[in-house]
């Protein structure tokens, strides 16, 4: 395992620890220090005995002191478990005491506190963060021209999870043209949820609800493209949606729902541009009066199973999420971020390079990028040296 630095409270735990692990036993042993002084003691030297004590406890303290120390990275960090694990098969050649026998107390002490600190349980939770602060922060600097999302998700996350209470689970539903961020948002919730992000067992997409929810009781589900998923497949999943009011069924209300969508994206890209022409900032644009427009176009009988199932009609979407069309300087902006993703030097003739390989719609105006931000990270490669 690599050399780390344990945190300051964490260390200094780790070293109380050891102090008082290092006098247990057995029964009640005298340590060197306590040894009787008899006749044949030599002033203040030692002698051999006392050495040879001296040595043996030390050596006890310090395979005391592994073990201890494994235990904590293994807590803190989980990939070092299984080369600790593959350490202990073989034989030491070192003193050592067995944890059941030294500090073992102890080794509960710092389990309660680190699990107390971290979350930590068998049901998968222990990964939960909730940083809702990092959310914010990271909407704000890296997602561009999406005022209406960023104040929508981060308001009704932070909600949700500070409500004591929740009496149905919360569903949100994204709503745009490919490449505005949706799912660059779905996986920014995800990473601000969850340690591991869209990796957590509590992140699942499509499948297994039941079985999620029963692992971990605030579970996030993505459905993407979900105007692509067949009526029957989203009414069946409808009951988990709906207000709890059975205590005898599984308790599915801390869990959130995301559904990504292209539709509604031409209700959006009308709204933005009508704002345009009129020499409005798009930033004026409000929730009020585009959510209203995109209920109407979600509403209108298409050949679409999201339209067709009866998740409008029973009103169980809770938040409708516009993502507006990118402009010019949007997509520079994602020109920025993917060179120095890939610690990459730029220029603004560069971003403007890049901005202009992307297709601009309507025909006249050549004002939104019809392909939002996608392959943007792959054009700068045309500027490398």
């Amino acid at each position: 395992m690599g050399r780390v630095r344990l945190p300051a409270p964490l260390g200094l735990v780790c070293c109380l620890l050891l102090l008082l692990g290092g006098s247990g036993g057995r029964g009640t042993a005298q340590g060197p220090w306590e040894e009787e002084q008899g006749p044949g003691a030599e002033g203040g030297l030692w002698g051999r005995a006392k050495y040879e004590a001296v040595k043996m406890h030390l050596g006890a303290l310090g395979a005391l002191s592994k073990q201890y120390w494994q235990y904590v990275a293994c807590k803190v960090w989980h990939e070092s478990c299984q080369e600790e694990e593959e350490e202990e098969k073989e034989p030491s050649a070192g003193p050592g005491w067995s944890l059941p026998l030294v500090g073992q107390d102890y080794l509960e002490i710092l389990s309660t506190w680190y699990c107390g600190f971290g979350k930590c349980c068998e049901t998968g939770d222990c990964r939960i963060v909730n940083n809702i602060t990092g959310l914010e922060a990271d909407l704000n600097g890296q997602l561009h021209g999406q005022h209406l999302a960023k104040e929508v998700v981060v308001q009704a996350v932070r909600g949700f999870l500070q409500s004591p209470q929740p009496q149905k689970p919360l569903v949100l539903s994204f709503h745009g043209w490919s490449g505005t961020g949706k799912n660059f948002v779905a996986r920014m919730l995800a990473s601000h949820l969850y340690r591991d992000g869209l990796k957590s067992k509590c992140a699942q997409l499509k499948k297994q609800i039941s079985e999620t929810v029963q692992l971990c009781k605030q579970s996030l589900f993505i459905f993407d493209e979900a105007e692509k998923l067949h009526f029957s497949l989203l009414d069946a999943i409808k009951p988990f949606m709906a207000r709890y009011d059975n205590k005898d069924q599984l308790d599915y209300r801390r869990s959130i729902f995301l559904f990504l969508s292209n539709l509604g994206g031409n209700a959006i890209n009308e709204v933005a541009l009508d704002f345009w022409r009129a020499g409005r900032a798009r930033e004026e644009i409000s929730m009020e009066f585009l959510e209203q427009r995109l209920r109407l176009e979600l509403l209108e009988p298409v050949e679409n199973g999201y339209a067709r199932s009866h998740l409008l009609e029973e009103n169980l979407i809770d938040f409708f999420v516009p993502f507006l069309p990118l402009e010019h300087h949007h997509v520079k902006l994602c020109a920025r971020d993917a060179f120095l993703a890939r610690g990459l030097p730029y220029t603004e003739t560069a971003l403007d390079e890049v901005a202009r390989m992307m297709v601009f719609v309507p025909k006249e105006e050549k004002l939104f990028s019809a392909q939002g931000c996608k392959s943007v990270s792959q054009r700068i490669s045309y500027f490398l040296p």
